[in-house]
């Protein structure tokens, strides 16, 4: 009898066993796969709802350009000044390693044309990107956080006011134009520092410098840069907007919500910048000088 009742038992620690790791999987497969199907069609529903309000409200004239203009103002003094401390040693780490490549195998000459292309293809859309994330794109979650803990959303949608139109469509066009301005000031300052340690401390011609750079990078390296920009600009809007209104717990809950627009968006900002890059060179490849 007593070895009846131990197998039971027995059976019943297993069935408990099995029931708890079920319940784990579970519980894992809500807290992380579901919850991040979730977040994507919330954010996806959020971007397309902006991009509608944004487009409807430049025809029908109820685009709110004085907060837009605040918005734009407190995110170029927020993110002007690292991204030019930001963008000085990038464009010197770029100078030493290109001069030392080309000095290897002969071509010093060259040395501009890889810097500036690395520069303009590349480097400066994803600095600008990622300070637009950590700089810009924590300030919105953080407002928002706030607004929504404070439950001034709640009141503002009770009384009819959009949250989509009223608070994050400007910072939606005000972060596109802030990260098309800090593309081209990363540009500038990154090729302006590579020029000056390439000519003043490797010793080499400012001629051959800007001659390479000129024959080289093009209009469409350009254009480029600035689109992909605009598109960085639109992705840090929607998830640090999103990251904003969704804020539970309050102020932990608000740093939470921080963290996580920051970590996301450069995640994404990454991912879109190897997709971009990859399908520009696909179809327009570089055929020669």
């Amino acid at each position: 009898m007593k070895s009846l009742d131990d197998g039971r038992n027995e059976q019943l620690r297993v069935a408990e066993g099995f029931g708890g790791l079920r319940d784990r999987c579970a519980g894992y497969l809500r807290r992380h796969p579901l919850a991040s199907l979730t977040t994507v069609g919330e954010q996806s529903l959020l971007g397309v709802d902006t991009v509608r309000y944004f487009l409807t409200g430049l025809v029908t004239g109820r685009f709110p350009w004085p907060e837009f203009v605040r918005q734009a103002a407190l995110m170029a003094g927020t993110a002007v000044m690292p991204t030019v401390l930001v963008a000085l040693p990038v464009g010197v780490t770029l100078s030493i390693q290109f001069a030392s490549l080309a000095g290897q195998v002969g071509a010093r000459s060259l040395a501009g044309a890889a810097s500036g292309l690395a520069i303009v293809r590349q480097v400066a859309s994803l600095v600008a990107a990622v300070l637009l994330a950590s700089a810009v794109g924590s300030a919105i979650t953080a407002d928002l956080g706030c607004r929504a803990m404070r439950e001034e959303t709640a009141a503002m949608e009770a009384m009819g006011v959009s949250v989509v139109r009223r608070l994050v469509v400007p910072r939606f066009a005000a972060t596109i134009i802030i990260g098309i301005a800090l593309t081209g000031v990363v540009c500038f300052v990154g090729f302006l520092a590579s020029y000056l340690f390439n000519v003043y401390v490797e010793g080499g011609g400012p001629g051959s410098f800007v001659a390479s750079f000129s024959s080289f990078a093009t209009t469409g390296d350009m254009l480029l840069a600035l689109l992909k920009a605009a598109a960085y600009g639109a992705i840090v809007a929607v998830v640090s907007s999103h990251k904003g209104l969704s804020a539970t717990g309050g102020p932990t809950g608000v740093a939470n919500s921080v963290n996580a627009a920051v970590v996301e968006s450069v995640l994404v900002l990454m991912i879109v910048n190897v997709v971009v890059s990859q399908a520009y060179a696909m179809l327009f490849p570089r055929t020669g000088l």
